[in-house]
């Protein structure tokens, strides 16, 4: 009885330490805060959201993180370095504009002052923007330039329609990121300009950076210069006759992100 005993305080012990050391990875509803009225008129959230499995969510991305041994959070107010402290990984995804939100939340400069700390002190900030048409970049830049990053107004990767899907083909081959993804799209996305600490991750086909990385004191700031991994374009939306490899780059990024922790905590 002793031995069943402590087995299970053993068993108990071990996941308390397991739910301990998982990593979290905090999703901004703050900037981007876009509403549309559903099919009984009320007023509802949608755009980026964790469990939002319409064309435009982050359901499937956040599957990935969970199986990675990621925590799901959200972060509905400004970031202060008080509510990010329990985040490892925090995602800004296309602020709004007013044309997407009549009272957008620009990122102003207390809180860049709060996210950098953050990020000086180990936390992962991935930045995604988007095509300068729909995407805050003036705001959005103050916080990218700490790092030395810009977005850039170049629209790269315009796709016509879906007869022109390689249009908006990247090749991740032999690219130290995406390991087994060898092929991927992104449409209508910015270009991101880099000084400093700041370098490049990924090019398109031009030569325009779409993904660049900074290390930051102990954290690192990354930049996409798209939201190109929601639902709509890594759950089979895509031709498979062309090669796209969506999925297989969320996992790859995914997995990138959560190395990049690992080398932080074992220093």
């Amino acid at each position: 009885m002793k031995m069943l005993f402590r087995a299970c305080a053993l068993s108990v012990l071990i996941c308390s330490a397991i739910a301990a050391s998982a990593q979290t990875v905090t999703l901004d509803y703050f900037f981007n805060r876009e509403t549309h009225k559903d099919k009984q008129g009320k007023e509802v959230r949608f755009h980026y959201l964790w469990g939002e499995r319409a064309m435009s969510g982050f359901s499937i991305l956040g599957s990935v993180f969970k199986k990675e041994g990621f925590k799901l959070d959200s972060l509905e107010t400004a970031p202060t370095l008080t509510n990010l402290k329990g985040s490892d990984v925090y995602l800004i995804v296309d602020p709004d504009r007013p044309k997407e939100n009549p009272k957008p939340n620009y990122i102003e400069a207390s809180h860049i002052a709060a996210i950098s700390e953050w990020v000086k002190q180990g936390g992962v900030l991935v930045m995604f923007a988007n095509d300068s048409a729909n995407v805050e970049l003036p705001h959005f830049n103050k916080l990218a330039n700490v790092f030395g990053m810009h977005f850039t107004n170049d629209l790269q990767n315009h796709v016509i329609d879906d007869n022109h899907f390689e249009d908006g083909a990247i090749s991740t081959k032999n690219n130290p990121v995406f390991k087994t993804a060898q092929k991927i799209f992104m449409k209508d996305v910015c270009a991101i300009e880099t000084k400093g600490a700041a370098k490049p991750v990924l090019k398109n086909k031009t030569g325009a950076t779409v993904i660049a990385l900074a290390q930051y004191g102990k954290g690192k700031a990354i930049a996409i210069a798209d939201p190109w991994l929601y639902d709509e374009y890594v759950n089979g939306r895509l031709p498979k006759e062309m090669g796209f490899e969506n999925d297989k780059a969320a996992v790859d990024l995914v997995k990138w992100l959560k190395s990049l922790l690992q080398k932080h905590n074992n220093r």
